[in-house]
C-alpha cells in the first residue's frame, strides 16, 4: 500500500502523502514519493505542484526515529541519506512551479522537505523548526544548506543549535514562509494560487525558476548572461506567440505549453 497518492486538477498535481499519525518521512514515503515525483516531471498536463498531507496534526514532523537504531553502525548509512538527499534535489529541480501546505508541525525532515518547494503555505499555528540537536543529531536532509540561503546564517544556526520551532508568522516575517492564513485554509489558499499559476505558460514559467535558481549560484554578470540565455529561448515557445496575440486582440492567452 503506498504511503503517497496523488490526482491531477485543471493543471495542477496535487500530492498527498498520508502515513499517520504524524505523517513522518521514513524510507517507504520517499520511495513512493519519489516514484510520484518521477511521473510528475514527465506529465506535460502538469503545470503546477501541490504537496499537502493528510490530517491537521503535523504537515511532517520529522524523519522515523524507529529508524535510526538501524542507521547506526550501518555501512549503508551513507547511502541511504544520499537516496534521501536524491528524492530532497529532484523536488528543487522540478521544472515546475511547487506550493508546500504547511498545516501542522513542520519539523526537521519536514520542514527540508518544505525548502524544497518553491511556495509555502502555512497555518498560523503551524510550528517550524529543526529538533534534531535534542537527539545528538543535526538537520541531514540539506537543512544546513537550504535554511541559511534562505533566511541567513544568523537565524538558521540559532533555529539548528536550539532546536526551538518558530512561529507561522516569525517564519514568514525570515522568508521562510510566503503566507499565514487561518487554521483549516492552507490547502484551498494554495489550490487558489495553484490555479492561477496553471493558468500561465510553463515554458516561462521553467524558465523563471532557473534563472532564479542557478542565478543565485552565480555572480550578477554570470546570472544576467545566464538570464539573457534563457530568454531567447522562451522567445522561440509557441507559448509566447499566443500571448502576444492575445495582448493584442485583448482576450485571454490560450496556452499550450508549448
Amino acid at each position: 500500500m503506498s504511503l503517497v497518492t496523488w490526482k491531477k486538477e485543471e493543471g495542477i498535481a496535487v500530492i498527498t502523502i498520508d502515513n499517520p499519525p504524524l505523517n513522518v518521512l521514513n524510507q517507504q514515503v520517499q520511495r513512493d514519493l519519489k516514484t510520484i515525483i518521477e511521473k510528475i516531471k514527465t506529465d506535460k498536463e502538469v503545470v503546477c505542484v501541490v504537496l499537502t498531507t493528510a490530517g491537521n496534526r503535523a504537515f511532517i514532523a520529522g524523519a522515523d526515529i524507529k529508524e535510526f537504531p538501524n542507521m547506526m553502525g550501518n555501512p549503508a548509512m551513507r547511502e541511504n541519506v544520499m537516496y534521501m538527499h536524491d528524492l530532497l534535489n529532484r523536488i528543487d529541480d522540478l521544472s515546475k512551479p511547487t506550493i508546500a501546505v504547511l498545516d501542522g508541525l513542520t519539523l526537521g525532515g519536514g520542514c527540508e522537505l518544505a525548502l524544497t518547494c518553491d511556495i509555502r503555505i502555512a497555518e498560523k499555528q503551524v510550528q517550524i523548526g529543526f529538533p534534531e540537536i535534542n537527539l545528538g543529531l543535526f538537520p541531514g536532509g540539506a537543512g544546513t544548506q537550504r535554511l541559511p540561503r534562505l533566511i541567513g546564517e544568523a537565524k538558521a544556526k540559532e533555529m539548528m543549535f536550539t532546536g526551538d520551532p518558530i512561529s507561522a508568522e516569525e517564519a514568514r516575517n525570515l522568508g521562510l514562509v510566503n503566507r499565514v492564513v487561518e487554521q483549516g485554509k492552507s490547502y484551498v489558499a494554495a489550490m487558489e494560487l495553484a490555479r492561477k499559476i496553471a493558468s500561465k505558460s510553463l515554458p516561462a514559467l521553467s524558465r523563471i525558476k532557473l534563472a532564479v535558481d542557478r542565478g543565485l549560484e552565480l555572480n550578477l554578470m554570470e546570472g544576467v548572461q545566464y538570464e539573457a540565455t534563457l530568454f531567447e529561448e522562451v522567445f522561440q515557445t509557441e507559448d509566447i506567440k499566443e500571448g502576444v496575440a492575445a495582448f493584442i486582440e485583448k482576450r485571454k492567452p490560450k496556452f499550450k505549453h508549448q
